[in-house]
């Protein structure tokens, strides 16, 4: 049977969802846009660097959601 869970803890993890997703996707956005800047292309870096900060963030929300159910 599952265990009962508080409100809090449900708020909680629906924080550390959106300040994973919402951080991996900037962190890529930013250091995509700054190796364009850096070397000169247009856009090549932004697209491939917020590809990889959306996996990113895929990843942690899969791993957060997983360590939430197992009750850790």
């Amino acid at each position: 049977m599952r265990q009962t869970r508080r409100p809090l803890q449900g708020i909680a993890l629906y924080s550390a969802i959106l300040s994973q997703l919402v951080g991996s996707i900037l962190i890529g956005t930013f250091t995509g846009m700054w190796m364009d800047k850096t070397y000169g292309t247009t856009s090549v870096f932004l697209v491939i660097c917020l590809l990889l900060g959306l996996l990113v963030g895929v990843m942690a929300l899969i791993t957060t959601i997983r360590k939430y159910d197992s009750g850790d």
